[in-house]
């Protein structure tokens, strides 16, 4: 069977999940985005409403496509995320973003995927594809659960019963009439493990996130200084979260061996001191994250975080290496290393 194949294929290519799902799969996903955007959950994220209308289905971003071939690369960690929760010195860098940037390495596997397709399929003039990772109008979650490999979680991200939560997601579009299979069904149950570890309340209700107070959001997508209401709940988070993927249950049944290669923690990203980091000046914060997707957010933004994070530790080893910003042009980091000098002078008192 040629679907048989195909997922035989994903799996050479190092996806640890893959299922296909109709054109016209998860309807009301575009509804719900809708109401999302109009409650501002959304925030600074601009992009989430300028292209809602090609968001809404596969179709209305490609008319021609007729399957969705939904994929998940695994980078399950090994070692537990909340380890460090109470390392004052270190700050802690959400799973996803320790090892290669994962835009490059699901996008390059997805086009050898797409390659081999159209040749199996008799060529260009018989198939037509396109793939997407991430940064394109495309509800990778709920095509995901359409497709089978997995359901949206109660903290709305895609869980699998082998995988847990630690998936990337990456779709192939394509003009093929594909055996479409089972859509996901939800195991959440009782549990609200997720709801309730949120250290801001991002979840207003089960299956709902308000990006506006996630710290994921807070200290990567928001440009401008942390609020003041969540800059203590940060604790020594500077880049992302992952306290509601930590504490899913789902996880203790990852194969972590699964973890594709390419998703090894870097050492010095693993366990970073804040000190290091808040002496990048531009020039050392590219050399850092060189092949990062963290090196998007520019040094300003990431130095911003790790002064909350300063400001959190009670560390007066800090207090020189913050004392240091406190001229620094930006003026969000200006603002962020008083507040942090304030909160070390307060806590050695």
């Amino acid at each position: 069977m040629f679907e048989d194949r195909l997922k035989a294929r994903a799996a050479e290519e190092g996806f640890a999940a893959c299922g296909i799902a109709p054109a016209d799969a998860a309807p009301e996903a575009g509804t719900r985005l809708r109401q999302w955007l109009a409650e501002g959950a959304h925030g600074e994220m601009l992009w989430m409403e300028s292209r809602a209308d090609h968001r809404e289905s596969p179709a209305a971003l490609w008319p021609e496509v007729r399957s969705v071939i939904m994929l998940g690369m695994s980078y399950a960690p090994k070692e537990d995320p909340l380890a460090l929760e109470d390392a004052r010195d270190i700050g802690r860098i959400s799973v996803y973003a320790q090892g290669k940037d994962y835009h490059d390495v699901v996008k390059k596997a997805l086009k050898r995927l797409a390659r081999w397709l159209v040749a199996e399929a008799g060529g260009p003039g018989e198939a037509d594809v396109k793939v997407f990772v991430d940064t394109a109008p495309v509800m990778e979650k709920p095509l995901a659960d359409a497709a089978g490999i997995g359901w949206q979680g109660k903290h709305t991200n895609l869980l699998n019963r082998e995988q847990g939560n630690w998936l990337f997601l990456g779709a192939i579009y394509t003009t093929l009439d594909l055996a479409a299979d089972t859509p996901g069904e939800d195991r959440c149950g009782s549990c609200t493990a997720c709801q309730e570890i949120c250290p801001t309340d991002a979840f207003p209700a089960p299956y709902r996130l308000d990006a506006r107070r996630c710290i994921s959001y807070l200290t990567i997508e928001h440009k401008g200084p942390i609020p003041h209401e969540f800059r203590e709940r940060l604790g020594n988070r500077i880049y992302g979260c992952d306290d509601c993927l930590a504490i899913c249950p789902w996880n203790k049944f990852a194969e972590q061996a699964a973890a594709n290669r390419h998703f090894v923690p870097r050492a010095e990203l693993a366990a970073p001191r804040l000190a290091d980091l808040l002496a990048l000046d531009d020039t050392g914060f590219r050399a850092l994250f060189a092949g990062s997707p963290i090196k998007r957010i520019g040094r300003d933004r990431m130095v911003r975080n790790c002064l909350i994070a300063a400001g959190n530790s009670g560390d007066a080893a800090l207090a020189g290496p913050v004392r240091a910003l406190l001229d620094d042009p930006d003026e969000v980091v200006h603002e962020a290393a008083e507040w942090a000098i304030e909160r070390l002078s307060i806590s050695s008192r």
